[in-house]
């Protein structure tokens, strides 16, 4: 949820209540403003701890400021949303850094799949599709909803009006006749023959 989510006006007003003493403001603006300062805090820092001391000192800075608000001139979230960005800077910039050469450090893998990978996947997908094609109706609708759609046994009969028990025929006939039709392939779609 973004951090300027909500009624800026109901929290200038709870603030300017805090400012004069009403303790229940104070906790109604903790309760909506603390959730998403600490969320804002963990995004930009990683940790849950430094999080929450963000988010303390973000609402301590707020509850000092209350006095001096001046509805109108911001938004309450946009204000609190600018201090715990700053704080989360300062942090980040007291961190350790390790001096390394930039040539020191590795190229990240490419987490794209090699064309020979996609290659192959996409040969195995086809050679799946046609044989799923060639299934009869019944025993492909039952073999896609399980092991595609991951639907269980139940939500299967449900959807195709039949007994669990004819869903479980209904797949197990389907894998052996997926498994036979893909049987003469196996060398070719790059799977070790067992």
């Amino acid at each position: 949820m973004a951090l300027d989510a909500g009624n800026h006006e109901d929290e200038a007003v709870l603030l300017a209540r805090y400012a004069r003493g009403d303790a229940a403001a104070a906790r109604v603006l903790t309760m909506r403003l603390v959730p998403r300062v600490h969320a804002q805090a963990f995004r930009l820092l990683g940790d849950a701890s430094e999080a929450e001391d963000v988010a303390q000192e973000a609402m301590m800075r707020l509850w000092r400021i209350a006095p001096e608000w001046r509805t109108g001139e911001a938004k309450v979230t946009t204000w609190l949303y600018r201090v715990v960005a700053n704080l989360c800077t300062d942090r980040l910039r007291k961190r350790p850094r390790g001096d390394v050469a930039l040539d020191a450090v590795a190229e990240p893998p490419d987490p794209a799949p090699s064309v020979e990978v996609k290659m192959q996947g996409d040969a195995r997908m086809l050679a799946l599709r046609t044989a799923l094609a060639d299934l009869p109706e019944r025993q492909r609708m039952a073999v896609v909803m399980r092991h595609f759609d991951g639907a269980s046994n139940p939500q299967i009969a449900d959807r195709l009006g039949i007994s669990t028990e004819a869903v479980e025929s209904l797949t197990a006939r389907g894998k052996r006749a997926l498994t036979q039709a893909l049987k003469g392939q196996v060398a070719a779609l790059g799977y070790e023959d067992d």
